[in-house]
């Protein structure tokens, strides 16, 4: 079932499972938000997206106004998501910036960290912060400035250091059994109707490799 943080006529928080898709798909987020709210009819509208491997928080408008006012507190940087993330190995630095200039190679479906600007390429920059470190892997807090696809996975497996359990930018042998440690853990937007503040975290399972750092979160 899914698991809903909150839910109003305008928008739902709720928690996107691993391997679900984001997008208005069969069996994807919002047909499964249209069974957990009972309203099989009901318009559901992506206004930020998880790559499929990641779980995590997500905010989804009900109405259009809703949607569109979400989506341009996006544009407008109004919108905070953070991620929790293990990696391999540790940052050269318990804090810092990542810029890169991001392209996308669609016969491989891989994002990739550019030498020069030309067609297609953007500029990436996330945020980090050390939270802890042990038996050869990091727990990093992020916080996304723009939204690339694959950002996150692209910008530190390009620094040596992929995220554990990722199968598509890390050559390291992890375990089957690891899910991506890659985990939406907070956002923070205004409502677009009432223009409350709001504000959701939730920490990943407790699942491999993020058992290493059970007593950091």
């Amino acid at each position: 079932m899914l698991e809903i943080l909150y839910q109003d006529q305008a928008l739902v928080v709720c928690v996107k499972p691993f391997r679900v898709l984001s997008t208005d798909e069969p069996g994807g987020m919002p047909d499964l938000i249209r069974q957990a709210i009972g309203q099989p009819q009901a318009k559901v509208r992506t206004v930020h997206r998880l790559d499929q491997v990641v779980g995590g928080l997500m905010v989804y408008g009900l109405t259009g106004h809703a949607a569109s006012e979400l989506s341009r507190q996006i544009r407008e940087d109004q919108f905070q998501k953070e991620y929790q993330a293990v990696v391999h190995w540790r940052p050269q630095y318990d804090a810092g910036t990542y810029i890169d200039l991001l392209g996308r190679n669609e016969k491989t479906r891989k994002t990739y960290v550019a030498k020069v600007p030309g067609k297609g390429i953007q500029q990436a920059v996330l945020h980090y912060r050390l939270l802890d470190n042990r038996q050869g892997f990091s727990l990093v807090e992020i916080r996304l400035e723009t939204g690339r696809t694959h950002q996150i996975r692209a910008q530190f497996s390009a620094r040596g250091m992929p995220l554990a359990g990722d199968r598509k930018y890390s050559k390291y042998p992890d375990p089957p059994s690891w899910q991506i440690a890659l985990w939406s853990s907070h956002l923070a937007f205004t409502h677009p109707e009432t223009g409350e503040a709001m504000d959701f975290r939730l920490s990943p399972p407790a699942t491999e490799p993020g058992t290493l750092f059970q007593n950091t979160l």
